[in-house]
């Protein structure tokens, strides 16, 4: 999408707001012993009193209303019977559509103590997609993202997983541009402009290079090889000035 006109930009800001909400009151709400699934309704029933629909499920027919990825999940996670555990690193990813428009956000949360090196790669997680919104403006490279996160990761000794990509967002979940890269990448020449909407969402591990499909459905991902993983993840607008955040809760 690229927003030409201010109600654009309010009706976008309005589901941002209504997702990083969902989130952050889901991540606020974790506790050992609950189930993803009840998690999962929190969210459900947080998007339905503000009247907003949940993209996953109504776009690809998603067995649930956020994703809920626990450990070894890395994205896409069903949420089902599984029970929380103190430790556990939990990523909730909340996309929703108001209106016509559509927001997405998520993030990585430790549940209660965690290893260091988990708790620091989980802020370095939230640089990393800092990093990332920071390349985000009119007329930059779209590459700049990519290549600053991975700068940033390979200082720090970290890997990033190479086939989950940003993406275009705004009138539909997906849209172009349909894959921007969070990595380092040659030869990508094409150019954000004033008023595109996107997501910036890197995947940083400790050691984790693909995403891959288990036995166990069509939808969860895992870490190949396997490594811990954490996302965060905004949907911004490039404009002249920068990068404005949508999905800021308020």
């Amino acid at each position: 999408m690229t927003i030409t006109q201010q109600d654009e930009l309010d009706g976008l800001k309005k589901i941002g707001r209504i997702v990083a909400n969902t989130m952050q009151s889901m991540a606020a709400a974790m506790e050992p012993g609950m189930t993803t699934r009840e998690l999962d309704g929190i969210g459900q029933a947080l998007l339905e009193r503000e009247g907003a629909m949940s993209a996953p499920r109504a776009t690809y027919d998603f067995p649930g209303t956020t994703c809920i990825s626990v450990n070894e999940e890395i994205a896409h996670g069903i949420p089902g019977e599984r029970k929380l555990a103190a430790g556990d690193l939990v990523n909730i990813d909340v996309s929703a559509s108001l209106n016509g428009f559509f927001a997405d956000t998520g993030a990585s949360f430790c549940l209660g103590p965690v290893q260091p090196s988990l708790d620091r790669l989980c802020r370095d997680g939230k640089r990393a997609m800092q990093i990332g919104i920071a390349q985000v403006g009119h007329d930059k490279p779209l590459a700049a993202i990519g290549n600053a996160i991975g700068a940033f990761a390979s200082k720090r000794g970290y890997t990033l997983i190479r086939n989950l990509a940003s993406h275009g967002v705004g009138k539909a979940l997906h849209e172009a541009p349909e894959e921007v890269p969070t990595w380092p990448t040659r030869g990508d020449k094409r150019r954000m402009h004033n008023g595109l909407v996107l997501t910036v969402e890197p995947f940083l591990s400790r050691g984790g290079r693909w995403a891959t499909s288990g036995a166990g459905d069509d939808w969860t991902l895992y870490s190949t090889p396997a490594a811990p993983v954490v996302q965060y993840e905004h949907t911004v607008v490039a404009t002249r000035r920068g990068a404005i955040v949508v999905t800021v809760p308020g």
